[in-house]
């Protein structure tokens, strides 16, 4: 199974963990550092069921084994920044990005988000008068680099 779609609006980053115990309990209570970032998962995980509710019914099964996401992060671009600049140096980083999104489509896409063995992420700043955006591509994959010694991941998986 294959599945593409886009969600309009700005990524949000996981943030860190902080755990509290309330005055009398015993278990701690953990929140997230970034309060969008629920918002932000439940429209990732609303553009994913409505793409996996366009494929054919047979498709519409979790994925149980490798997964491959390949993901473009496209940014606001503040007005100051100068139109020579292409290149998204700033915060968000492009992992912590991804950590979100792939921990939003567990339970939607795929039975869990250790299941990503490849990972194919950019970041990039949205094209002027465009609204910001994310397109997604979730795919099966057995997690195999090509045979082939001139591959460049070849190298990496040595």
């Amino acid at each position: 199974m294959t599945l593409e779609f886009r969600v309009i609006g700005v990524a949000q980053q996981m943030g860190s963990k902080r755990a509290f115990v309330p005055r009398g309990w015993t278990r701690p209570i953990i929140t997230d550092t970034n309060r969008n970032l629920k918002s932000w998962q439940t429209l990732v995980a609303e553009g994913a069921s409505h793409a996996i509710q366009q494929l054919p019914a047979s498709e519409r099964t979790l994925l149980m084994e490798g997964v491959r996401l390949t993901v473009a992060f496209y940014l606001p671009r503040p007005k100051s920044l100068p139109r020579r600049v292409t290149a998204h140096t700033k915060a968000p980083d492009v992992d912590k990005l991804a950590r979100s999104l792939g921990d939003a489509l567990t339970r939607i896409v795929y039975q869990d988000d250790a299941q990503i063995v490849d990972l194919i992420a950019m970041k990039r700043y949205a094209p002027l008068g465009q609204s910001p955006y994310v397109d997604v591509r979730v795919e099966s994959t057995a997690g195999v680099v090509p045979l082939a010694h001139d591959h460049p991941l070849f190298e990496l998986a040595q």
